[in-house]
């Protein structure tokens, strides 16, 4: 008990107040270990049988987060818009919780409190914030969240130096529990994660090439892709607000209220999003597109194709084809994607067969269906089911003389028609305006699209974007776009890492810096004193790898000692 007393006192109060309050005079006890100082080392007697460890506190991950945080200047960003001390302390907990132990507030408050030792780096009493601190800290960034999301990506332009010439644009639901009775956005809709029983919000996303997110926006859960397209182009472009001052920089311009898209970028989409309403919006208004056709019919011609990627087990050809409306068109052929295509057809087609043979059979034993007409709806309702294989068979049935009872199933397998989608296993097709463009340049341009999927994977898998627990709508959006501000942070990390060639992926960037903690040791001296010591743990051969290459400081936070008399 007197341990956990002293720790709390340490915890609360400082070297000097400590010796105040025992009634010692800080030189006097300082003078005789100062005089045992050799070399700038601090030399006593103490002993080893006394040793204790406690307050244990994780300070890797956070050490790690928060100099992403710092490189961007995200602190004074909120500053410049508004956010006191400590709602910009809360927002930055928000953010980093998200980053290192995914959850809603409550469990980022209870972490924050409990687990991590944040509140040290930051010189910042997390414990003496209530849940409440968080909640506002999300409703604030809510608030502010255009403007910090140009800030950001404004940063991580000048960071990176790269060139904002590719944007992607794609877009996921997420689910959340409740009713969303309180929730304006809530609907029902195709959940992606096959949760149809949940109420859902849509997650736009517009991501430039380097992988950095340009703008965000929360739509209905039954959200129309292709309706969102030229809402969240056009926002790019748009004023956000005339008034306002750029965060972080007192003397913006005062005409700098658009996000600069000079030169105009490459537009990349699936074909979900696609269609042809919103391809000629983009010719219209002067934009580049890259999007996956439509089309059901596919041509490849192996005489004139290109081979755009050669692997172990795949190889990659194009065959473009310019069309005279002043589109190209890239038919591209994977051995993979032909692989797989052709195990899902024998997949599906031998569950066909083996229905037909088991209806064949039962025509010959009791009990079983026999009825002509209702043997023939039975096959139509084989073919509704297995409709990708049941177009390939052509199936008869063979009657008794007065036609109402089935003798007999005849099916056999048919070539596909030259017309037929299926015809070239394996093709896919892409149609774009760049018709400078070579086939490399066009195919590798559109894989890009697959970022934006790790990055969904990303936000819902590694960064906690799901389930949403809140009920109110602007709590909602809170959560989504701590999670997005998380990415781009995390991403920021990442590509730091990648330039010194370590290719990690986040959820083992967090879980190799999780165990270096600050700890605090206790000894007791020769006199009787208390001698601790609060200090961060070495770092394993593993976390200086990742520290080295961030040229962080190995020993995150100072050291503290502390000597208490009898």
């Amino acid at each position: 008990q007197a341990q956990i007393i002293v720790n709390l006192l340490l915890h609360k109060y400082s070297r000097a107040e400590l010796l105040a309050i025992s009634g010692a005079d800080e030189e006097q006890q300082s003078s005789g270990a100062a005089k045992q100082k050799r070399d700038g080392r601090d030399l006593r007697t103490i002993d080893l049988n006394s040793l204790e460890q406690n307050n244990s506190r994780t300070v890797g991950g956070e050490a790690l987060a928060l100099s992403a945080l710092l490189e961007v200047h995200l602190p004074e960003c909120l500053g410049s818009l508004g956010f006191n001390h400590t709602q910009i302390h809360a927002a930055m907990g928000n953010i980093i919780g998200r980053m290192l132990l995914p959850g809603s507030e409550l469990s980022t408050h209870d972490w924050l409190q409990k687990q991590s030792g944040l509140g040290e780096l930051l010189n910042f009493e997390f414990e003496k914030q209530g849940l409440s601190a968080l909640y506002r800290a999300s409703d604030l960034l809510w608030a502010q969240h255009e403007k910090i999301e140009d800030y950001l990506y404004k940063q991580h332009a000048a960071l990176f130096d790269f060139e904002e010439c590719i944007t992607l644009y794609d877009l996921t639901n997420t689910f959340f529990e409740g009713t969303g009775k309180y929730n304006d956005l809530a609907a029902y809709g195709h959940s992606k994660e096959r949760r149809n029983d949940c109420p859902l919000v849509t997650l736009a996303l517009v991501l430039d090439g380097s992988g950095f997110s340009r703008r965000s926006r929360i739509f209905p859960g039954n959200v129309s892709e292709p309706a969102t397209l030229e809402q969240m182009i056009e926002q790019l472009r748009s004023p956000l607000d005339p008034n306002r001052e750029e965060p972080g920089n007192d003397g913006a311009d005062e005409g700098n209220t658009a996000l600069d898209l000079r030169p105009v970028p490459t537009i990349i989409m699936d074909a979900g999003i696609a269609s042809e309403e919103n391809i000629q919006w983009l010719q219209d208004h002067g934009y580049k597109y890259i999007v996956v056709s439509r089309k059901r019919h596919m041509e490849f011609d192996e005489e004139h194709c290109v081979a755009v990627k050669e692997r172990k087990n795949d190889t990659l050809r194009a065959v473009r084809i310019e069309r005279e409306d002043g589109e190209v068109e890239l038919y591209c052929h994977s051995q993979r994607k032909e692989e797989k295509e052709a195990a899902m057809q024998q997949r599906f087609s031998g569950r066909l067969e083996a229905e037909l043979a088991h209806l064949a059979e039962g025509l010959h034993l009791p009990h079983r269906l026999k009825n002509a007409k209702k043997v023939c709806e039975r096959i139509g309702r084989l073919r509704q089911k297995y409709s990708r294989a049941s177009r390939y068979y052509e199936i008869t049935t063979q009657t008794d003389e007065a036609g109402e009872k089935a003798i007999a199933i005849h099916y056999k397998r048919i070539t596909p028609k030259s017309d037929d989608p299926n015809a070239h296993p394996g093709v896919y097709c892409l149609r774009s305006n760049q018709v400078q463009w070579d086939e490399q340049q066009l195919w590798s341009t559109y894989t890009l699209l697959t970022d934006l999927e790790a990055v969904f994977r990303s936000l819902k898998s590694e960064l906690g974007m799901r389930p949403v627990y809140h009920q109110k709508t602007h709590r909602v959006e809170g959560h989504i776009f701590i999670t997005l501000l998380a990415y781009n942070l995390v991403h920021q990390i990442r590509r730091r890492l990648k330039e010194q060639g370590i290719d990690y992926s986040w959820d083992r960037i967090r879980a190799t810096m999780s165990t270096q903690v600050r700890i605090t040791t206790s000894l007791r001296g020769e006199g009787g004193e208390q001698i601790h010591v609060r200090k961060s743990c070495r770092p394993s051969a593993d976390q200086q790898v990742l520290l080295r290459a961030l040229g962080l400081d190995w020993l995150p936070g100072r050291t503290e000692k502390t000597v208490v008399t009898p």
